[in-house]
């Protein structure tokens, strides 16, 4: 199980993984922040990403935040890693 940290920007013109910003996974998604849409687009893009179920991942911090915390079930670091790349520490 992985639990990393996201920055979302709702509203954007497309959905995508933008790449890490700082320690955080930038990504982006068309949804509104009203509702739980922005939350369900964000767990929608990484498993399309990831090539996993939607259903293994979730919101566990900041639900109402553009600052999220989500956990990916049956993805360890190191599949995250390969996929996105490693985060940049030293920005932020």
């Amino acid at each position: 199980m992985a639990r990393i940290a996201v920055h979302v920007t709702p509203r954007s013109g497309r959905d995508e993984v933008a790449g890490w910003r700082g320690s955080e996974l930038s990504v982006r998604v068309t949804s509104p922040p009203e509702d739980g849409k922005a939350n369900a687009a964000v767990c929608r893009t990484l498993a399309t990403s990831l090539g996993v179920a939607k259903s293994t991942i979730k919101v566990v911090r900041g639900g109402g935040a553009r600052h999220k915390v989500v956990e990916i079930d049956g993805v360890g670091d190191e599949i995250i890693e390969q996929v996105f790349g490693r985060p940049d520490e030293s920005l932020f």
